[in-house]
């Protein structure tokens, strides 16, 4: 991981495919994403805007092809996904294990319910302890010449059965499928992979199935070394308390920030920065900053421990307000005795901050002037608005933030001046030797923010002002020698 900006994005929402992708970036964003580039899910998939993949090895056609995604990797350090939790049901795997049942090479792949529970199924009592993301994790299945009913584990998935088919990471083919997938990520060039939903892939009777321990270290463990040994570094993606992804980085993993988005928002809507500061000055840096991302602003469980309810409820209204829509929690033990179920706010990151260009900038400031490595949504990049049509169209309320640009709406949105502004901090973070040194919140008062990088001679100073959205920005010119200022 460089400590540069990266950019997240799907293959197909800035210009239409991977070829206009490249395009793009070249022609708007030279060397701003020097961090890399988070290709989201281009791989052949059933559904989930990628994240239920039939195979890996196969690039979606109206994406490009493998051979684009190596030629990207020639100028920029890529990271992809790899969904270790689940596949399609439509992959050769599935299919191959409904047609010929116990017969099929693939059936040890996935993890019939009793064999994970002891030979029984769970009862309601020990389903309402599980962490679920859909009413119940398991999904029936006719399976086999005989079509005889086998009950299988299904994490996600809206429909029954569901589309995406949990994977048994303890079974060697499911070990050596792993390994064949890394290899070929290696082979094209890719130099990180994000782990996604890995925080469910260990089922275990008297659990809540979500980030057993010490089994998910062992498996994590397995499968860093694995990828070491391919070049490829790992990101596990854990939505959880705090607690939990401290463990992670005192294992020295690398881990999503899903504190800070929530914070700088509720900051910005109530001119209020005492909670900010406090978590600034505790959170470890080993962390990937964002703001915002193809699904929501993280609320509940990331948040628990560091929001007031009655306070949180107040920035959801106000966001609802702005067009904004929420998702819920599924699981009983994270829903708060007043009945607060809000797991993530949906919306663009701008449209949630009324589209204010003042606000939105002093929101950036933050995140790239907080210890760690900045990805920025390719949304956000653009400034971009919610998207109501995306979510009319599809039924899908998280589509709000995933619009896909054309390149000549991409041409457009980079004339604006808020995104000219951004382009321009986003480059000084790239570039200023002070962010490779150590970071300080100093003392202010709970309108302001003020933070300072220094790097023996080499400094920046971030000056804020909550109630009015300012942002001063103050650094060492590193030709002249004198302090300059970029805003």
């Amino acid at each position: 991981m460089k400590n540069k900006v990266q950019l997240i994005t799907y293959p197909n929402s800035l210009g239409g495919d991977l070829i206009s992708l490249r395009k793009a970036l070249d022609k708007y964003f030279p060397d701003l994403f020097s961090g890399g580039i988070h290709i989201l899910p281009p791989y052949s998939s059933s559904g989930d805007r990628g994240f239920s993949p039939v195979t890996y090895f196969d690039i979606d056609p109206q994406f490009g092809s493998w051979e684009d995604i190596k030629h990207m990797s020639k100028t920029y350090d890529i990271m992809l996904d790899l969904m270790v939790n689940h596949i399609s049901a439509n992959s050769d795997y599935f299919q191959d294990f409904v047609e010929k049942g116990d017969e099929s090479e693939y059936k040890d792949l996935f993890l019939p319910v009793e064999e994970a529970w002891s030979g029984r199924i769970p009862t309601e009592g020990e389903i309402e302890n599980i962490f679920l993301r859909r009413d119940k994790p398991f999904s029936e299945y006719m399976i086999g010449p005989k079509q005889e009913k086998k009950l299988l584990w299904t994490s996600f998935g809206k429909n029954s059965p569901s589309h995406q088919v949990d994977l048994n990471v303890n079974a060697k083919i499911t070990r050596n499928l792993f390994i064949k997938i890394i290899k070929h990520f290696n082979k094209n060039g890719i130099k990180s992979v994000r782990l996604d939903a890995v925080g469910y892939v260990i089922k275990k009777p008297g659990t809540s199935c979500f980030f057993v321990e010490p089994e998910i270290f062992d498996f994590l463990s397995w499968i860093s070394n694995m990828a070491a040994k391919n070049d490829i570094e790992l990101l596990p993606e854990v939505h959880a308390e705090y607690a939990t992804q401290l463990k992670l980085t005192e294992k020295g993993y690398w881990i999503y920030d899903f504190i800070l988005p929530y914070l700088i928002l509720e900051s910005i809507i109530n001119k209020k920065t005492r909670n900010l500061k406090q978590y600034l000055r505790d959170r470890p840096s080993h962390q990937i900053t964002m703001l915002d991302c193809h699904d929501g602003v993280p609320v509940i469980p990331d948040l628990n421990g560091f929001i007031d309810i009655e306070q949180a409820s107040k920035v959801v209204d106000v966001c609802l307000e702005r067009g904004g829509d929420y998702s819920v929690i599924y699981s009983s033990q994270h829903i708060q005795t007043d009945g607060f179920d809000v797991h993530q706010i949906m919306g663009t990151y701008y449209s949630l901050l009324d589209g204010n260009d003042d606000a939105y900038l002093l929101a950036r400031a933050v995140q790239v002037f907080t210890p760690g490595i900045p990805q920025i949504y390719y949304v956000g990049l653009l400034a971009g608005e919610n998207d109501n049509d995306a979510v009319l169209e599809t039924g899908e309320n998280r589509e709000i933030n995933r619009h896909n640009y054309s390149l000549d709406e991409i041409e457009q949105a980079v004339e604006k001046p808020v995104v000219q502004k951004l382009i321009k901090l986003l480059q000084f973070r790239n570039e200023h030797p002070a962010f490779d040194g150590e970071c300080t919140v100093n003392a202010s008062s709970d309108t302001e923010l003020l933070m300072t990088w220094k790097n023996g001679d080499h400094l920046a100073n971030l000056s804020t002002d909550f109630r009015e959205y300012s942002i001063t920005i103050m650094y060492s010119d590193t030709e002249t020698k004198q302090q300059s200022q970029l805003f």
